[in-house]
């Protein structure tokens, strides 16, 4: 025995309002949508998860180096010398932060700003730098 129960409405034509328009696609497809009821937690929990490293500090001896090599780069600040700096970049959300390395021109020494500006424009305080390599430094790592 089959179910008639709807065989009164089964063929009738589709209703199509006199007041308002069909509703697009679009915005039918968005009642679907996924909700975020949470709004920014991803972001938190990426920010959260996001590694930093600590800071090592530098020995007596080599921020002696860095100071020494800094002092060469000065003086062959001319010859626009080419290096290698390796340095710390605080992270500004969280404790800690990373390593970064750049390379290139330095176009500046600023000794009264402890500051080592590069062609690219990337300025480097000096208590920062970790690391030195210079074709100009190759001569006095070995004294």
């Amino acid at each position: 025995m089959s179910d008639h129960s709807y065989d009164d409405i089964i063929n009738l034509p589709h209703h199509v309002s006199k007041n308002h328009r069909p509703m697009s696609l679009s915005d039918r497809a968005a009642q679907f949508a996924p909700f975020a009821a949470l709004t920014g937690y991803d972001a938190e929990i990426k920010e959260t998860a996001r590694l930093t490293e600590e800071r090592s500090e530098l020995s007596e001896a080599e921020k002696e180096e860095i100071s020494t090599d800094l002092q060469v780069l000065q003086s062959g600040i001319n010859t626009h010398p080419q290096a290698v700096i390796t340095y710390f970049v605080e992270d500004l959300l969280k404790q800690g932060g990373s390593y970064e390395t750049v390379s290139g021109t330095v176009k500046k020494i600023d000794e009264q700003r402890h500051l080592l500006l590069m062609e690219d424009g990337t300025g480097i305080f000096f208590e920062n730098i970790t690391h030195i390599e210079s074709p100009l430094l190759v001569n006095t790592e070995d004294s």
